[in-house]
């Protein structure tokens, strides 16, 4: 039998379901008149922007000389990005204020700009604003448009304090000691080859222990390769076997080259400061953020940075102007500020300064809508049409240069250690195969040159073999005579 109490609470909870629902939608709903009116066509989107003091590349603003808060031009990434998804909406008509001081001048407070819309001031926000937990309590935001992370500008080590012994880690100790014994190896074989030609008046009456003395073996193929009408060599086979050893000394130059020089570039791009905690605990070192930014209250209030060793630095001009300085002359010797900007920097001055890794993480650039705006939606939409297009990857390009997605990765992100250095180096292994196919041939040339050695043990050989033969078949054959003869006589 159905329980009456259970329908009752049933049909209860559907309709507090119901009210909820129209709850939820009234409060969701509350700019739904306007943006309806924005989305047909017949209402202005008021879209205020911030009159940036540096990195223009974001937003750059060319305002009225008569009233200073209307835009006559504007341009830049966020600019570019905003209008790549209005063409999306079609029916959106738009119209910029600068946020801006009464002279035109740039005021450095993105939250006072984000407050205006509560106010009714500006129906949307464009530009580089940061998704920050504090600020959607009274905005609304679109996904993002660009990713963005908290990391550290820094200057690399151009003239790093290099150890003495540097020269020898293009190669392991074990490569080292090979070559010696193959240069040990071919001498005592070129040597051993002309050891009874008399190339001239010093050699010509030297004993043969003299000759394959060590540092003559050690030295001889250097000699040939550097000063070969000093030592001549008189066989082919010696030539082959010199020309051997050209071949195997060539290839060691060129990757001994090539390896010091990756060396000594790793070294040089070196950020001075390798981690996040080397810039925080120095109390010596002052650090950077760029003004109106909310790295600043990262710096000081969660960081817990003294307030003396934050400096502030709008431009990018003053970006490098500071780390050039260092904290020594009052500039900096770290900024903190997010990717897209450094990426900026980096594409203008990125060959003495990198990027290295912090662990904050931001949700990226978005816009800003009035709480509960229906154009929320719409236009996280259309951003991520704008994003999964070509159109993005030109902007993009047009701002970070070609190189961007490098630049967000790893341009001088991160430091290599010692046992970095140690896997980069060449081992015995690298060459094992050129060692096999050089030794072979100089034994094969060996073993020609000494012919003469060899081959009169192979004549007696077939001399013997051939007595052996003989005597064997002279024995079968009064074998098969006797055998007859006893025959006859039975």
């Amino acid at each position: 039998m159905a329980n009456p109490n259970y329908h009752f609470f049933g049909d209860q909870c559907v309709t507090m379901t119901f009210f909820a629902v129209l709850l939820l939608i009234a409060q969701t709903g509350a700019g739904d008149e306007a943006g309806s009116l924005i989305l047909e066509g017949k209402k202005q989107l008021i879209v205020g922007v911030p009159k940036k003091c540096g990195l223009i590349d974001f937003v750059d603003l060319k305002l009225d000389s008569r009233n200073k808060n209307l835009v006559e031009k504007a341009q830049g990434y966020s600019i570019e990005v905003f209008n790549a998804t209005i063409a999306l909406l079609q029916n959106i008509s738009v119209k910029y204020m600068a946020f801006a001081n009464e002279d035109g001048s740039c005021v450095e407070d993105y939250n006072a700009l984000l407050d205006q819309i509560s106010k009714g001031k500006y129906g949307a926000v464009v530009g580089d604003v940061t998704i920050v937990a504090n600020r959607s309590n009274y905005v609304d935001f679109t996904l993002p448009y660009t990713q963005s992370d908290v990391k550290i500008l820094v200057k690399v080590r151009h003239d790093p304090r290099l150890d003495m012994w540097i020269f020898v880690r293009p190669f392991s100790w074990d490569l080292w000691l090979s070559i010696a014994v193959v240069c040990v190896f071919i001498g005592g074989i070129i040597l051993f080859m002309e050891r009874n030609v008399k190339q001239d008046s010093g050699h010509e009456n030297s004993p043969l222990k003299k000759q394959l003395s060590g540092v003559s073996i050690l030295w001889f193929p250097i000699v040939q390769a550097i000063l070969p009408e000093k030592e001549s060599l008189a066989k082919n086979c010696s030539r082959f076997v010199l020309v051997l050893w050209l071949i195997l000394a060539f290839v060691l130059m060129q990757s001994y080259t090539a390896c010091l020089s990756s060396i000594l570039t790793v070294h040089q791009l070196q950020p001075r400061y390798p981690n996040e905690y080397d810039v925080l605990n120095d109390p010596n070192i002052n650090i950077g953020y760029q003004g109106g930014s909310f790295i600043k209250g990262l710096l000081l209030e969660r960081l817990k940075v003294p307030k003396s060793r934050v400096k502030n630095c709008s431009t990018i001009e003053q970006y490098k102007e500071a780390l050039d300085k260092g904290s020594r002359e009052d500039g900096v010797d770290a900024i903190f500020d997010e990717v897209p900007y450094i990426k900026v920097f980096l594409k203008k001055y990125g060959s003495n300064y990198a990027m290295i890794e912090t662990r904050h993480r931001t949700d990226g650039f978005a816009f800003a809508f009035p709480k509960g705006s229906n154009l929320t939606s719409y236009f996280s939409r259309a951003i991520l049409n704008v994003r999964e297009s070509e159109e993005m990857d030109k902007i993009e390009e047009k701002y970070f240069g070609s190189n961007h997605k490098d630049n967000n990765e790893g341009q001088g992100l991160a430091t290599s250690s010692s046992s970095d250095d140690a896997r980069s180096n060449l081992t015995t292994y690298s060459f094992a195969g050129l060692f096999m196919v050089i030794g072979i041939l100089s034994l094969l040339a060996l073993a020609v040159s000494e012919s003469h050695v060899w081959q009169k043990p192979v004549m007696l050989a077939r001399t013997y073999s051939r007595q052996l033969l003989i005597s064997w078949s002279f024995a079968r054959t009064r074998r098969n005579a006797d055998g007859e003869g006893f025959a006859t006589r039975k």
